[in-house]
């Protein structure tokens, strides 16, 4: 299961950015210091929860260092409709090299997941981002979908190369609760039924 991996984000911006979003956590007249605390997910580690629009900011905080570890943004899909877009969300993540391997990212997806949020890739991701993902596939069901018309349609959890790399090709990672046969059955999923011609048609 590999998508396109040409994502890297340079280590000097990372750390800049979450040195600003620490102060601001931190700021109380800031929305971003709005946050909930949630239980514990790894010790040593507070992880602080807001929502807005729709979308979940998840950051972790290291007391001890006095610093932000990173942060996963669960990004409402701009390319699916309004029935689709109830129930996915698509993540990204920045982490500071210090956190990076420690089971940080996997955590947070994990509560999300947990939740009932199925969680649809980007059109492209880092390396890091794509080992995550392998690995959460091992314990949660994953399958390729292309959007389509606002729709994701089912492609199954093997694709041929072409369409691998189409950027329309996503993956999708079911939430609690969720199963091939309820995501068909409420449409979150369509039939997979031509669905490949309709991505590659597109690049015609």
């Amino acid at each position: 299961m590999e998508l396109r991996i040409d994502v890297q984000h340079p280590e000097e911006s990372i750390e800049t950015e979450l040195d600003t979003l620490y102060r601001r956590l931190h700021t109380a007249a800031d929305p971003v210091s709005a946050c909930a605390t949630l239980p514990i997910l790894l010790p040593g580690l507070i992880f602080r929860h807001r929502e807005a629009d729709g979308e979940h900011y998840i950051y972790v905080e290291d007391p001890a260092a006095g610093r932000l570890a990173g942060y996963t943004v669960f990004n409402r899909l701009i390319e699916v409709d309004r029935r689709t877009d109830r129930h996915v969300r698509a993540p990204h993540s920045k982490y500071a090299p210090a956190y990076q391997g420690r089971g940080i990212a996997t955590a947070v997806y994990e509560w999300a997941l947990a939740q009932g949020i199925c969680l649809v890739s980007g059109a492209r991701q880092s390396v890091g981002a794509h080992a995550l993902w392998r690995a959460l596939g091992r314990r949660h069901p994953l399958r390729y979908v292309a959007i389509v018309d606002k729709c994701l349609h089912d492609l199954g959890t093997e694709v041929e190369p072409r369409l691998r790399e189409d950027l329309n090709t996503r993956m999708i990672l079911f939430g609690a609760r969720w199963s091939l046969g309820r995501a068909k059955a409420s449409s979150l999923l369509r039939g997979s039924e031509n669905s490949a011609s309709l991505v590659l048609s597109e690049d015609a």
